[in-house]
């Protein structure tokens, strides 16, 4: 049995594709003896081993007993491509579709994406330089919170000793008191 699928089959198609123009040129036969017909007949006549050129002659023979003229063949040829180019055109225009869909717009997620990444390394190296700025004032600070502390704990100590001496001073004076007086 000749299908139209098989009429159009050929090495390396997508069979996908072939079954859904197969379908279209099937719901869009003409009535009648047509180039579809035709393409029938030499298929059957070729599966039985004539030549090419006695096949189309055969076929053509056949078909010219209903009517079919070349120039009718030729132009229901021409019907069937226009049948496909339309299919075409709109197996293009869902592609397109699909496409904007499935493809423009995550490449656009993916540059928002990737923009997003860059605008936080730009604040992330921001928030870097910020924290050196702060670590070198913590830096400054403790040097001079070493610096006041080291002075300070030289006043308590000059003080300290000088307390220490006004008071062994006064001991001393009333010790003296004591043992003179």
């Amino acid at each position: 049995m000749v299908t139209t699928k098989t009429l159009f089959a050929a090495e390396g198609l997508d069979e996908r594709s072939l079954e859904f123009l197969s379908n279209a040129i099937e719901k869009n036969n003409l009535p009648g003896f047509d180039y579809f017909e035709f393409k029938r007949a030499v298929t059957a006549l070729l599966q039985m081993q004539l030549d090419e050129a006695t096949a189309y002659k055969s076929a053509f023979a056949t078909a010219a007993t209903v009517g079919l003229t070349k120039d009718k063949l030729v132009e229901t040829a021409g019907y069937y491509s226009e049948v496909l180019n339309k299919e075409k055109a709109q197996f293009d225009k869902a592609l397109d579709s699909q496409n904007a869909s499935k493809v423009t717009s995550r490449e656009q997620e993916v540059k928002r994406l990737r923009d997003q990444i860059e605008r936080h390394k730009a604040e992330i190296a921001r928030l870097q330089d910020e924290m050196a700025g702060y670590l070198n004032q913590i830096d400054q600070a403790e040097a001079s919170v070493k610096l006041e502390a080291e002075k300070l704990e030289k006043t308590k100590s000059a003080f300290e000793r000088t307390h220490q001496s006004l008071m062994l001073q006064i001991d001393r004076d009333v010790e003296n008191m004591h043992k003179y007086l």
